[in-house]
C-alpha cells in the first residue's frame, strides 16, 4: 500500500504496468524467439507488440480520448513476413483480452503514433529488447505527460530485485544478477516507491548519499552503440572513479539509481551518430523516478529534459542522471572531455 490516496489514472497505470510486465515475463519464459527487424536493425519481439496492444486497448477503454506516444508500429505485422508473428502476438494478447483479433491488435498498436498533447501517455513496451532476448534486464515504461511535464512514471522491471540486500550486493560486486521483479512508481511531488512485481507492499526509494567520486557506481548501457564509451572512460578517469561501470539494459538503470544501487548514469552521444536525439519513451518514466527519489537528471550540458517537443527530446543532447551529490562534477568532467576531444 501507499500512504496516500491514488487518483484513477495513477491506479490505472500501476495495475496496467504490473499486468503487462507479468505478461512480458511469461512470453520471455516461453522462449519466444520470433522477431522482425526494424529499419534501424533493432529487434522487435512478440512481447513489444503484445504489451503495446494491451496498453493501448486498456487506454481506449478507460481514457478513450487521451493520446498514446509509443515506440512500435504495426506496419511490419501487416506484411507477409509479419503474419506469423502477428498470430503469436494475438495469441498472447488474448490471455488478457479474449476478444482480441489480428485486426484489433494491429489497430491497438497503431494507437501509439500520437504526438505531444496537453495530456499524453508515453510508453516503451519493452525497453531493452536485447536484454529481453538474452534473458536479462528489461523494463516496461509508462509515463503520463501533462502540460509538457512528466507527472507520473511507472516502471515494471521483471528481472530486477530492488530489495535492500540485493542493492548492497550490486554495489559490492558491481554486477546485476537476474532476480525477482520489481514495480517502481513515481508521483510528482509525492516521491518514488517500489514493490515486488506481484505485491502491493511499497517502500519509498531514495538515491544514495555517496558524494565520494572514487566510490561512485556508474551505470551505463549494455550495448556499446547506445553510448560513447571512449568519452565515458575519460569522464571516469577525470573524476578518479575507482569502481568499474555496471552495464545493464533499459530504464532498469533509472530504477536502480533511484533505489541507491548506483550513483551516476550516462547516456552519451556516440561519435558515429552525433546528431542523435533521445526518444521520449526511453526516459520519461525513469527521469521522474530519479527526481522523485532525490536525484537529478539533465542533458550533458546541464539543461533540464524537455518532454514537450513531440516524440524526441529535440532540445537535449545526451543524458546525465545522478544521486545529485556528484552531478556537477560529472557535468564538469563531460565539458572537459568535450573540449579536449
Amino acid at each position: 500500500m501507499l500512504p496516500f490516496q491514488l487518483s484513477d489514472r495513477q491506479k490505472f497505470a500501476i495495475e496496467l504496468v504490473r499486468e503487462v510486465s507479468i505478461l512480458a515475463r511469461h512470453i520471455q519464459e516461453k522462449m519466444i524467439t520470433g522477431s522482425l527487424t526494424k529499419d534501424d536493425r533493432s529487434p522487435v519481439t512478440v512481447a513489444d507488440f503484445a504489451v503495446q496492444a494491451v496498453v493501448a486497448a486498456r487506454l481506449e477503454e478507460h481514457f478513450p480520448g487521451e493520446t498514446l506516444i509509443a515506440e512500435e508500429s504495426a506496419a511490419l505485422l501487416r506484411s507477409a513476413e509479419g503474419q506469423p508473428v502477428l498470430e503469436r502476438v494475438c495469441a498472447f494478447v488474448q490471455r488478457l483480452l479474449p476478444d482480441a483479433t489480428p485486426s484489433k491488435v494491429s489497430r491497438w498498436i497503431d494507437r501509439g503514433s500520437g504526438e505531444a498533447e496537453a495530456v499524453a501517455w508515453i510508453l516503451d513496451p519493452i525497453d531493452g529488447t536485447k536484454g529481453f532476448l538474452r534473458g536479462e534486464q528489461y523494463a516496461v515504461a509508462l509515463a503520463l505527460l501533462r502540460d509538457e511535464q512528466i507527472e507520473l512514471g511507472v516502471l515494471g522491471c521483471p528481472r530486477l530485485d530492488l530489495q535492500p540486500e540485493n542493492l548492497s550486493a550490486i554495489r559490492r560486486e558491481q554486477e546485476v544478477r537476474v532476480n525477482q521483479g520489481s514495480l517502481v512508481a513515481a508521483f510528482r511531488g509525492r516521491g518514488c516507491w517500489a514493490a515486488p512485481l506481484e505485491s502491493t507492499q511499497f517502500r519509498r526509494l531514495s538515491v544514495s548519499s555517496n558524494s565520494r567520486p572514487a566510490d561512485a557506481i556508474v551505470l551505463r548501457s549494455y550495448e556499446s552503440g547506445h553510448t560513447n564509451l571512449e568519452q565515458m572512460e575519460s569522464v571516469i578517469q577525470l573524476m578518479q572513479i575507482e569502481t568499474r561501470p555496471v552495464a545493464l539494459d533499459s530504464q532498469a538503470k533509472y530504477a536502480l539509481l533511484a533505489a541507491g544501487g548506483g550513483d551516476l548514469l550516462f547516456r552519451l552521444v556516440s561519435s558515429r551518430t552525433p546528431d542523435y536525439r533521445e526518444k521520449v519513451w526511453d526516459h520519461g518514466a525513469g527521469a521522474l523516478a530519479v527526481e522523485e527519489a532525490g536525484g537529478r537528471i539533465t542533458d550533458i550540458s546541464g539543461a533540464p529534459l524537455d518532454f514537450g517537443q513531440g516524440r524526441l527530446l529535440r532540445r537535449n543532447r545526451g543524458i546525465v542522471a545522478s544521486n545529485g551529490h556528484l552531478h556537477d562534477r560529472a557535468l564538469k568532467a563531460l565539458a572537459e572531455t568535450a573540449v579536449s576531444g
